[in-house]
């Protein structure tokens, strides 16, 4: 769509036949108040951005995130492919299990053999990241990924970008009558080891895409310039994700695993790739509030800490010599929405306070100044009293969302106040946007907010409330100086405090858990839950495959392990090098090879 015109018609018939518009427009006829609506407000696609980044949304396209993550590759590949059943577009959002969230390989050790595959998919080695995403064209323009990983991010990152390339060789390798030849080589390079295949059934709508290239790959098979050039046009072409936000890991979430300093180093080499190689339909970075309001911030600290967080992103990236408009485009924004009134206006205030930073601090262009988000209804909101009420809490939130102009939006399912979500509760979080979307009448006015005197109050409101915020850090030394004395995990950990407290003496009502109670508090939907977590089979099928992985590449590893830490300890570009080193190396390998060269996590106290 980028740089294209495109023309429609900006009204919607009722069923009344009446003309509602997609875009209402003030009535303005003084010159003062159509000054103050262009500076504050404006329409969507204009600076600054307040109702929205762009002009129309995408109506062929719903901004529905299908979220899924539990036991091995395949499992959560047939669950993709059940949640993505039916839409125009695949838009997939991956939740990694606690293992590959710290860098672990699958292992039999007591601490990590429970947790593979539970509450999150375990990812250890490319032959997994072409499992996870085989089926799904992932250079097509209707797919993108979004992959919730921080600590290990760019090696996780650098396996989906191998995965990307090696779908574009298999492709090119029938496409040419060269697959039947490229099988034999597969054969004779594998002869001394079995082969990786995809457990079980595919699911429908899976063409067995993805797959024909496990245990090896694209560059084994092909002359060295024709995958050169599948390489450079895979990475132009690839949509989507990777949070990789490290700031806020240190702050809320805490799956930190490297040093701040190599964290904040290996951000900047992912990004420095992306600028050189000119990957523009791929985010570097999701900078995160969800997992700050999810620790227990409320909206204006979410919001406040969250775009601090990004401001000093900016800023190390410009002080690495990058150019803001170089790589202002590939960042982007995750918040939550929760209940509070604050939550109806947080992309309007995001939108409003990038926007204008972007284009008149550090002179950036309209691409920079767009500030686009994800959001994702409040799993803290979720209660497991009651728990057929949290469908409604998400339809509200979805509501204050959508109103919004959220670029992309996830909605919780009910039952995920006590485990992993089932089919039937993925359906009909879905369904909530959906229904929304598609049926409710307001939702066809494309800026519903705009002009409420409530909303523009509140916006107002919480905008002077973030710029408190902002001096609040400054006056600590800025995002890191504040972060050394641990200001904002301490500012989090009163304000759930705060929330906790009011919710157990019933001064914040919460129906269903202190005020509306049923007979028997609705112990009964919990005691009927289906519980869903990784089975036996799983965790030993992930052990066994990481061991056939490292046995596979044993020849090749110790020397790709050492060119990347020599790249590291030199001062190259760690991702480049780990473009390469994830063809050979599992995920905990490399880990363990990397904190030798850029140091291991230690929380300051």
């Amino acid at each position: 769509m980028r740089g294209k015109q495109i023309r429609g018609d900006n009204y919607v018939p009722t069923l009344s036949h009446n003309r509602v518009p997609k875009l209402a427009v003030p009535r303005y006829r003084d010159w003062g108040e159509q000054l103050t609506f262009l500076s504050k407000e404006n329409l969507p696609g204009q600076f600054p951005y307040t109702a929205g980044v762009y002009p129309y949304r995408r109506e062929e396209e719903d901004p529905t995130r299908m979220f899924a993550g539990e036991g091995g590759p395949e499992r959560t590949n047939r669950r993709f492919h059940y949640v993505a059943g039916g839409h125009g577009a695949a838009r997939l959002s991956t939740a990694f299990d606690s293992t590959t969230l710290y860098g672990e390989d699958p292992d039999e050790r007591p601490d990590i053999y429970g947790r593979i595959g539970n509450s999150g998919v375990s990812i250890a080695t490319l032959d997994d990241m072409k499992k996870l995403y085989s089926g799904f064209d992932l250079c097509a323009p209707t797919t993108s990924v979004s992959m919730t990983i921080n600590g290990p991010a760019p090696m996780i990152l650098a396996m989906f970008m191998n995965t990307a390339v090696d779908q574009r060789v298999e492709k090119h390798l029938r496409a040419t009558g060269q697959w039947e030849t490229a099988q034999q080589k597969i054969a004779v390079m594998l002869k001394d080891h079995p082969r990786p295949v995809y457990k079980g059934d595919l699911p429908p709508n899976h063409d067995g895409s993805g797959l024909g290239l496990l245990g090896v790959t694209g560059d084994q098979l092909l002359d060295a310039e024709t995958y050169r050039k599948i390489r450079k046009e895979t990475l132009s072409l690839v949509r989507g994700t990777v949070q990789a936000d490290i700031l806020k890991e240190d702050q809320a979430q805490n799956t930190c695993i490297f040093s701040t300093e190599f964290a904040l180093r290996m951000m900047g080499d992912v990004q420095q790739f992306f600028t050189d190689n000119d990957i523009r339909n791929f985010y570097s970075v999701s900078i995160s509030g969800y997992h700050i309001a999810e620790a227990g911030a409320n909206p204006v600290s979410q919001l406040a800490f969250t775009l601090a967080n990004g401001f000093t992103i900016a800023e190390y990236y410009l002080a690495r010599g990058m150019k803001i408009d170089d790589f202002a485009p590939n960042l982007s924004f995750f918040f939550s929405n929760g209940m509070d009134p604050e939550y109806a206006v947080i992309g309007r205030v995001a939108r409003r306070i990038w926007a204008r930073a972007m284009r008149d601090l550090y002179r950036a262009g309209p691409r920079s100044q767009m500030l686009k988000y994800h959001i994702q209804t409040s799993g803290r909101s979720l209660h497991a009293q009651e728990i057929q009420f949290n469908d409604v809490r998400t339809t509200l939130q979805a509501l204050y969302a959508l109103f919004d102009n959220c670029n992309s939006l996830h909605t919780n399912a009910y039952d995920e106040a006590i485990t992993t979500p089932t089919e039937e509760s993925v359906r009909r979080a879905v369904a909530i946007q959906l229904i929304i979307n598609k049926e409710l009448g307001l939702n066809k006015t494309q800026n519903p907010w705009q002009g409420s005197f409530a909303v523009e109050e509140l916006t107002d409101v919480v905008e002077e409330a973030v710029y408190r915020e902002f001096d609040s850090i400054s006056e600590r030394g800025g995002v890191l100086g504040a972060m050394e004395t641990m200001y904002q995990r301490s500012r989090i950990q009163e304000e759930s405090l705060y929330y906790e407290t009011m919710k157990h003496d019933g001064r914040l009502p919460i129906v269903g858990v202190n005020t509306f109670l049923g007979a028997e508090d609705g112990g009964a939907e919990i005691r009927g839950a289906e519980l869903i977590r990784s089975t036996e089979e799983e965790k030993r099928d992930q052990v066994q495959a990481v061991r056939a992985f490292l046995e596979r590449n044993a020849d090749r590893r110790p020397a790709a392990l050492a060119t990347l830490q020599e790249t590291a300890a030199r001062g190259g570009n760690v991702f480049e090098a780990l473009m390469e080193t994830v063809k050979v190396a599992s995920l905990g390998s490399i880990s363990r090879a990397l904190y030798q060269v850029g140091g291991q996590y230690r929380r300051n106290m």
